[in-house]
């Protein structure tokens, strides 16, 4: 009984992340080196357009990784259900200014540096497709249940997802602590006068 116990409280201390891993999601490993390769090409596009990362309102690395999670997400999506995007169809979303004046900035503005421009560009086709083959608008909801049935796993080194992320809180991942039970943050006392 004891052996079982011990075994029980070792499994719960390792991490399912592989070495080296930020994040697992479904069948597909993304690195640490690919988060800071791709983060340091993001914090110089960003430069480039006279932009910095204070405007995201979260570390530049956390929104890159969201970013790769997401664009994951989505190629596991499609391989699922036999989805394709055409090269023509990836370049009319990346020509697409979305909310923003230019293709580039509406780029910058989801964590997407130029090098990984057609990989996001194909995510979105592929998004937008899926919708479609869902049901168009009311295949939205199916497609968000699609998306969240593939559940990433952090490194712990980031946390956990906030999952109530607001103006006041917009991190992308809150502090667990060290021993996976969340830490409360300080909240300023009420002045009394």
């Amino acid at each position: 009984m004891a052996v079982a116990a011990a075994a029980v409280a070792l499994s719960a201390c390792s991490s399912p992340v592989q070495a080296g891993a930020a994040a697992v999601v479904g069948n597909e490993r993304i690195s640490m080196n690919k988060v800071n390769t791709d983060t340091q090409a993001y914090l110089a596009a960003l430069k480039q357009n006279n932009l910095d990362e204070s405007a995201l309102g979260v570390p530049a690395s956390q929104a890159v990784l969201q970013r790769l999670v997401n664009v994951s997400i989505a190629k596991q999506l499609m391989t699922r259900y036999k989805v394709q995007a055409t090269e023509t169809e990836v370049d009319a979303v990346l020509k697409d200014p979305g909310q923003f004046e230019s293709p580039t900035i509406n780029l910058l503005a989801n964590a997407v540096p130029p090098s990984d421009a057609r990989d996001y560009g194909r995510a979105m086709v592929g998004l937008t497709k899926l919708q479609q083959q869902f049901g168009g608008q009311a295949g939205q909801e199916r497609l968000a249940q699609e998306f969240s049935s593939i559940r990433p796993i952090f490194n712990p080194r980031y946390g956990v997802l906030n999952p109530q992320r607001s103006q006041e809180n917009p991190a992308l991942f809150v502090d667990t602590g060290r021993f996976g039970q969340l830490t409360q943050q300080a909240q300023p006392q009420p002045q009394q006068g």
